[in-house]
């Protein structure tokens, strides 16, 4: 299923967004099911059962079109776990970009690198990105696979890592790389507000078979910048749930996104950075296009 938050008249609240159909089915219109998604997310596969016969009942159905998508989580229960140069060819991008102020000499991690975004970055599908908010004017985009925990858990195993997987969405982790830098750690280049544009939706697990073969594509005014398959990440999605779960308890609705992969704007000589009129849109299918203007 396509899960989406989106708000109208009647406020806002979650559906099921039907792409054939171009409907979105209001899931608290006769299911009485939570309006937010963290909520949702906590009942699991009930929450999920009831979601299917709202579906199917046709109840509830409202045209895409006359409602306005906002991020699957507007404001995430807690920050956003992020990785760290996690694909092969962007740590050595970054590294080789002189914007690395992490520690240790070797482009290549040994270990995930672990940070977070502030809930109150995150803007929706479609929303400008406020570039004038980064003060240094070096507004970077990233396209990232993030994954959606659903059953949570301590000391998790990697054999079973995927059993603690709710879903999948994107999102942009656009970047201030002068204070990324200049602070020698990420937390304030990458927690502006603005500056997680996620969406358009969470696409269930149980509808992606084999999450290593999805690709990312990223487009900055029409032209490619970044486009590698999920399966060239250092450290895979079992491996990031196994360390996180070592040292916190993960939960519902708790947001992991697991690195980008070359051709950010640092990559480049001179750099290309983000300015307003720039248009931004990330691709991941089944999931679809998070797409974002610069203001």
């Amino acid at each position: 299923m396509r899960l989406v938050t989106f708000s109208d008249a009647q406020g806002a609240r979650i559906g099921v967004h039907d792409q054939e159909s171009g409907t979105i089915v209001d899931l608290s219109a006769s299911t009485r099911l939570p309006k937010e998604m963290t909520a949702f997310v906590a009942l699991g596969k009930k929450g999920l059962s009831r979601a299917r016969k709202a579906v199917k009942s046709g109840e509830g159905r409202i045209p895409a079109g006359s409602v306005k998508l906002l991020a699957p989580f507007p404001r995430p229960a807690k920050n956003i776990l992020c990785v760290g140069k996690n694909y092969h060819d962007h740590a050595k991008e970054f590294h080789n970009s002189g914007f690395d102020a992490s520690a240790g000499k070797d482009a290549i991690p040994d270990v995930p690198i672990m940070f977070t975004k502030w809930p109150n970055s995150v803007i929706a599908q479609g929303e400008p990105i406020p570039s004038a908010n980064d003060y240094t004017n070096s507004v970077d985009y990233e396209g990232e696979l993030t994954l959606v925990i659903g059953e949570g858990g301590r000391n998790i195993p990697q054999k079973d890592a995927y059993k603690h997987v709710y879903g999948y969405t994107i999102i942009n982790d656009v970047t201030a790389r002068t204070l990324q830098n200049r602070h020698k750690q990420w937390f304030l280049g990458k927690s502006l507000d603005g500056f997680c544009p996620m969406g358009p939706c969470i696409v269930t697990s149980d509808e992606i078979k084999d999450v290593t073969q999805l690709k990312l594509i990223t487009k900055v005014n029409g032209e490619i910048r970044q486009n590698a398959f999920v399966s060239q990440l250092i450290f895979d999605i079992p491996r990031l749930i196994e360390d996180l779960s070592r040292v916190m308890t993960l939960e519902p609705g708790d947001l992991i996104a697991t690195g980008t992969c070359a051709g950010v704007g640092i990559g480049f000589n001179p750099p290309k950075y983000l300015k307003p009129g720039d248009h931004v849109a990330i691709t991941i299918e089944p999931i679809g296009t998070l797409e974002n203007p610069v203001s």
